[in-house]
Order: C-alpha cells, then structure tokens, then sequence
C-alpha cells in the first residue's frame, strides 16, 4: 500500500519561502515519477512540478518556474519542494503525488489531470 505525507506548509508574507517535504512509503520510489499539484478554492487544479527520480530531470508549470524547484532524496524516499518568492496566487492546499510513468510522461501539467497516489495535502498561505 502506498502512502505519501506531505509536511512543510505554513503561512508567509509575499516574498518569503517555504519547503514542502513528502514521505513516500510502499512505493518503488526509485524508479517513478514524482510531483506536486496545487489546489485553491474555486481554482482549478495545477500541477506545478515533476521530477522523475530514476534520471532526476525536473519540470515545472510557467506560473512557478524560476521560484520553485522540486529535489528527490532516494535514500530517504523523501520529495521536496522550495518555494522562494512566494505570492499571494500561490495560496492553495499542495499535495504530494506519484504515478508510474515513462519519463517521457513525467511532466507537471500530467498532474494537473491526474494523479496515481497522493498525500492528504498541507496548506500554504502568502499573504500580501
């Protein structure tokens, strides 16, 4: 059984940084694809980064690219993402999530659409 558990979250003033990290447990961690999507109420739901852990090459939606960058730790089957010059527009629950794909297919706009697993999601707040 697979279970992610994300941690991290918080509330920051425009400007500040936090980083999330996702505990990844039953799960071939080393070989799928890893990412985070975002949801803000009465929004639609954005994938914002991926990284497919077997080559390590990350990927990122336009709205964060440049601020936001996803790492892997394999070792510790953790997932992490940092987020520097945090805004108001990124205000949303962010969740963990993993799916078994190419990397082809491992981008940040897949889990805009979907997800195989996810975490149960940890807020974040900017206020301006």
């Amino acid at each position: 059984q697979v279970h992610l558990a994300e941690s991290g979250g918080g509330s920051v003033p425009a400007g500040g940084s936090l980083s999330l990290s996702c505990i990844v447990n039953g799960y071939t961690y080393s070989t799928k694809c890893m990412g985070w999507f975002r949801q803000a109420p009465g929004k639609e739901r954005e994938g914002v980064a991926a990284i497919y852990t077997g080559a390590g090459s990350d990927y990122y939606a336009d709205s964060v690219k440049g601020r936001f960058t996803i790492s892997r730790d394999n070792a510790k089957n953790t997932v992490y993402l940092q987020m520097n010059d945090l805004q108001p527009e990124d205000t949303a629950m962010y969740y963990c999530a993993a799916d078994d794909l190419t990397p082809a297919g491992c981008r940040a706009e897949y889990f805009t659409r979907r997800s195989g697993y996810r975490g149960q999601g940890t807020q974040v707040t900017v206020s301006s």
